[in-house]
């Protein structure tokens, strides 16, 4: 028989022994976990940076600060329902916001491959500037370095913020506990097919539009109904599956969902079905996730659904005593399922 040479194969979600960098390392699964938690954390130390929230919470001249930064090598850069552009901003005012800050000023990094368009870059710069304005936040500083032709994929972008927590507002992980409902904001992996649509030119009847949104003004309108909600996250890489996981596994309780609850639109359950996805590890990146005092649940279930970024606010489940730091499904046929940290990622440069 001819002999195989597999020493040229990539995978996303390869064998966790592995001595190089690979895709399913920047897919927001175990793979990415093990990255920071074994290189990245042992390297800077500090204690803010173990707390591996979506953006270090700290206290500066009387005040508390929420500061996060992330970077965005979307592909393609122009999508239904937005581009890197706004997807940058929204994803960073999103990451303070899941602090329950209020961002007010944004950083910039533009990384330009030589030889791209400016009417790219400035589309790009455009629509930045558009969703900044709309999230309340000025871009403050910025940065440009360009690469050689062929070393970058047109434009890759950074971006920074901090923002400001009101008083009595703590939201982490650690704060969860049995009883907890669990409450989505809305459709689930809209963000991940719709990239994958236009980037691998599939068309399932209807097009579908990313979901890309800054979620600031969302989370002010629930802690308006109450301070004490114990928990946000924005399921983006890894999508909802990993958000739970992450929150069972930091405050060891477990996570019970209906899978009938969770809310799926037809395309891209149907998108799903087709190409052999499931939509609980799709991204998102204009939906989040809460964990809400039970006596506080039905107050901002209906301030959610009376917000335009909430209106598809449903219950999904609760957090419960059994099985500390795992998640599981009652499926539609009366039976459980566990529903894992995804190894790697489904859909790879989705942000």
């Amino acid at each position: 028989m001819p002999t195989i040479d597999i020493t040229g194969w990539t995978c996303p979600a390869p064998l966790r022994e592995t001595p190089r960098v690979v895709m399913g390392h920047g897919g927001g699964g175990a793979l990415s976990a093990e990255l920071v938690q074994q290189i990245f954390v042992p390297a800077f130390g500090g204690e803010l940076l173990a707390q591996l929230g979506d953006s270090a919470v700290f206290a500066l001249g009387g005040q508390r600060l929420a500061f996060s930064t992330d970077s965005y090598v979307v592909r393609p850069l122009f999508f239904p329902g937005g581009c890197i552009g706004d997807l940058a901003v929204n994803g960073t005012v999103n990451d303070l916001a899941m602090s329950g800050a209020r961002a007010a000023y944004l950083s910039c990094g533009f990384i330009l491959e030589e030889g791209v368009e400016m009417p790219v870059v400035a589309g790009v710069a455009d629509a930045m500037g558009a969703a900044a304005r709309a999230a309340g936040v000025e871009v403050a500083t910025g940065d440009t370095k360009v690469v050689e032709a062929g070393r970058g994929d047109g434009v890759y972008l950074n971006t920074a913020g901090i923002g400001v927590i009101p008083p009595g507002v703590d939201l982490r992980p650690q704060r969860v506990v049995p009883g907890d409902v669990v409450i989505v904001s809305g459709d689930i992996g809209v963000h991940g097919v719709a990239i994958m649509s236009v980037r691998e030119g599939l068309e399932f009847g209807v097009e579908i539009e990313s979901d890309c949104a800054a979620l600031g003004g969302l989370v002010q309108t629930m802690l308006a109904v109450t301070p004490e909600l114990h928990v946000l996250r924005d399921p983006t890489r890894g999508g909802l599956a990993a958000a739970l996981n992450e929150i069972a596994t930091a405050s060891a309780t477990g996570v019970v969902i209906d899978e009938r609850a969770v809310p799926v639109p037809p395309a891209v359950a149907n998108a799903c079905a087709i190409l052999g996805l499931d939509p609980m590890y799709v991204a998102n990146e204009g939906k989040l996730v809460a964990f809400v005092p039970r006596e506080h649940a039905d107050a901002v279930l209906d301030a959610m659904r009376a917000h335009p970024l909430g209106a598809g606010a449903a219950v999904i489940g609760e957090a419960v005593a059994a099985h500390p730091g795992m998640v599981v499904a009652r499926t539609p046929l009366g039976g459980t399922r566990v529903v894992d940290l995804p190894l790697g990622e489904q859909l790879p440069r989705i942000c």
